[in-house]
């Protein structure tokens, strides 16, 4: 996009707005992204151009390390400004094991293959006729992928089914397709949760516990499956001909469902989204190209980070999160709506002492402890970051020389008074997922 037509594009997409009684113009988010659009430096001109602080914090690092007795070589970081004004590095185009930074390139993969506003579709079908809340015949779940069917997924499932007048399954449960519940992905484990979870008269322990959490009058579910629980790989024509669909359920978008695999780093979910996108060589050959950057720095065997052969450079892990970044923000969404901030203190990130506003992603293995993301600050504006480290002892030691790297930054450049727009998350609030089919 040249800059006459960026400008004739912004002219032509203002939008007016009122604010406290007065109008004022905006911009879309999506199109301000190609003006804000971070700038990756290249190794080279990191080189011949090094920042002092940047390396001064680098140096830290390694010396607290050291004084820990962490004195493994490969110690890979790579920090950049937004603009690319500032750059430094160390072992950054080296491929290093990155533990959960790979749920970046999951992340990344996934936005570009499916779009933030995704939603996993799981049809429930019933054979047989209703009658006196029996249904004379099957309940059939034909799952469609979705790696975030929780408790409150099935518990609100289960209440739109005895809506429809549903509180006794005469036959059997039955689960097909792509189904998992609670990151259970083990067909015949994930239908036996979901028996339990549609009848309250049999909860204890972790159902009860999470349905306390739910909003005050939700209705526990009453639905008793008089028959065997089974699983099939795929409905059959047969199936199909003689079922009507009930219910479909629709996930949570793409883009909360990846908020929470991120959050609390969950390889369960990031193991099913990747194997749906075709596997980890396939999420590595997406991020490559979406970020051209060489198939050597970016090297995959899985989705979720797990195993040392899971090896990404720091400089491609920045790639990769910028390119995240870019995504989000054509989509109208920031890097806030789909990684953690330092200030919810939640997930693996609870109880680091990172500067306000950090937006972040962890990683962790027995002899690796990464973590890469953005601190804000009021001289530089968004620095990008990647930290890389190995060896093997006490894994707060890697936590504290990463938090005091950004603390170290935030010292020199401070904390801007107010957040950066394109890093402020986006509010949202869910709805009713469950769409009763009209006969």
């Amino acid at each position: 996009m040249t800059m006459w037509s960026l400008v004739g594009a912004l002219l032509l997409s203002v939008s007016t707005q009122a604010l406290n009684g007065r109008e004022v113009v905006t911009v879309p988010r999506s199109l301000m992204s190609y003006v804000t659009r971070p700038v990756l430096v290249s190794e080279a001109s990191a080189k011949a151009l090094p920042n002092p602080v940047v390396n001064q914090a680098i140096a830290i690092m390694l010396d607290e390390l050291k004084q820990a007795g962490l004195t493994h070589p490969d110690q890979g970081v790579w920090i950049q400004s937004h603009d690319g004004e500032i750059a430094s590095g160390r072992l950054s185009s080296q491929p290093l094991p990155t533990a959960s930074l790979t749920k970046i390139a999951t992340t990344l993969a996934s936005l570009q293959t499916w779009g933030s506003n995704y939603r996993f579709i799981t049809n429930i079908w019933g054979t047989g006729n209703l009658g006196g809340g029996i249904l004379k015949g099957d309940l059939i779940i034909e799952g469609g992928g979705d790696p975030f069917f929780v408790w409150e997924e099935a518990i609100a499932l289960g209440n739109k089914l005895n809506q429809l007048g549903i509180k006794r399954i005469q036959g059997n449960l039955i689960v097909t397709g792509r189904f998992a519940m609670n990151f259970e992905a083990n067909p015949q484990e994930a239908a036996n949760l979901l028996r339990l979870a549609l009848d309250s008269s049999r909860w204890e322990g972790e159902v009860a516990e999470q349905y306390a959490t739910m909003p005050a009058g939700t209705m526990k579910p009453q639905i008793t499956v008089l028959g065997n629980v089974r699983t099939v790989p795929n409905l059959s024509p047969a199936n199909i001909s003689t079922s009507k669909l009930l219910i479909r359920h629709a996930s949570l978008p793409l883009w909360q469902i990846l908020k929470r695999m991120n959050t609390f780093s969950n390889n369960e979910m990031a193991e099913m989204l990747a194997s749906q996108l075709g596997g980890g060589r396939q999420v590595a050959a997406i991020a490559s190209n979406a970020t051209d950057m060489p198939a050597s720095e970016i090297r995959l065997i899985n989705g979720s980070g797990l195993g040392q052969a899971n090896q990404i450079s720091p400089r491609a892990v920045v790639a990769i999160l910028m390119a995240v970044h870019n995504r989000a923000q054509v989509e109208g969404l920031t890097l806030a709506d789909l990684f953690p901030s330092s200030d919810c203190n939640c997930g693996t990130i609870e109880g680091r002492k990172m500067p306000k506003g950090t937006i972040l992603k962890t990683g962790t293995l027995s002899d690796v402890s990464a973590l890469a993301g953005v601190v804000q600050t009021q001289q530089h504006g968004a620095i990008w970051f990647a930290i890389v480290n190995r060896g093997d002892g006490d894994i707060d030691a890697f936590h504290r020389s990463q938090d005091r790297v950004l603390q170290y930054l935030v010292t020199k450049w401070g904390l801007p008074k107010s957040p950066i727009p394109s890093f402020v998350e986006t509010p949202w609030r869910d709805s009713d997922r469950n769409e009763i089919v009209k006969q």
